[in-house]
């Protein structure tokens, strides 16, 4: 369903990709409505599902998980059922944080947190040595985080 958003609504976006703890008057103050209003326009935006999720993004440094990887994975078959699966699987693994099907060389690919080679090992006997599905899998070990997010430029 196709929402339709005005320049009040993508100044709010705007605001929220950047901090969604922005504070209601702030945001009325941005984009010159009242509180109500935005908080109408946030309601509605909630249940259209244009903001799909609003979280913290946690500094990986202060935690065990320190090492990132981005794995190319190939399937043997590619049926409507075998995508699920692995779909599935990968929603299902704390480990992944992020997972796209993709065209090209690869069919999946996946972006993943590790305390250490041995956490990362353990992570690709459970989704890839296990699955008789995957016929390969291909990964790059991630030395800098030069830039990550989700933000859409609006």
């Amino acid at each position: 369903m196709a929402v339709e958003l005005d320049d009040a609504d993508l100044t709010i976006l705007r605001v929220l990709q950047n901090d969604c703890r922005t504070g209601l008057e702030a945001l009325a103050q941005e984009c010159h409505l009242s509180v109500p209003s935005v908080q109408r326009r946030l309601k509605r935006l909630r249940e259209n599902g244009v903001i799909q999720k609003e979280i913290a993004v946690l500094d990986q440094n202060r935690f065990d998980y320190k090492m990132t990887f981005i794995v190319l994975v190939e399937l043997e078959r590619e049926s409507l059922q075998q995508l699920d699966l692995f779909r599935k699987r990968a929603r299902n693994e704390p480990l992944v944080q992020q997972c796209y099907y993709v065209t090209g060389e690869a069919d999946f690919i996946l972006i993943c947190t590790a305390r250490d080679m041995q956490d990362f090992e353990e992570l690709t006997h459970r989704l890839f040595f296990e699955n008789s599905n995957v016929r390969r899998f291909r990964t790059s070990v991630v030395m800098d985080r030069t830039k990550t997010g989700l933000t859409v430029p609006i």
